[in-house]
């Protein structure tokens, strides 16, 4: 006679990498590898997030990444408004790019090195625009 069970094949054998509870430990499960590409990516929008609201003419920020043995170092390039405190803005960056790389990556972050590129003047609020006599 068969016995019929819950249990697919070979479930409850006692050689199964499988838990009492029928999940797989996680020293079993693998490795998930993150492309290098897409923590150039995360550190590019928080740069972004960093910066919050630029000018339309004011390109975007770019990044370039080393990740080996599970810690990146992270490279920006990026362009920002005059008058601004540029070392304030650059120290930003670096904090929401370490954060945001180390919670959605994984990956320490042992520098973040921010390059400006181009500062945009920007007139003070309300100046008058053209000539003045």
């Amino acid at each position: 006679m068969t016995r019929v069970t819950g249990e697919p094949s070979g479930a409850g054998d006692a050689g199964s990498a499988r838990s009492a509870g029928g999940v797989v430990p996680p020293a079993e499960r693998g490795a998930t590898r993150i492309a290098d590409r897409v923590v150039a990516g995360i550190a590019a929008q928080a740069a972004r997030e960093a910066l919050g609201h630029l000018p339309p003419d004011v390109a975007r920020p770019h990044t370039g990444v080393e990740v080996r043995h599970g810690t990146a170092r992270v490279r920006v390039v990026l362009e920002l408004d005059y008058p601004c405190d540029v070392g304030g803005r650059c120290a930003a960056v670096r904090r929401r790019v370490a954060e945001r790389v180390e919670e959605l990556a994984g990956r320490r972050v042992t520098e973040v090195a921010v390059r400006v590129e181009r500062l945009h003047l920007v007139p003070p609020h309300g100046a008058a625009q053209g000539r003045t006599r």
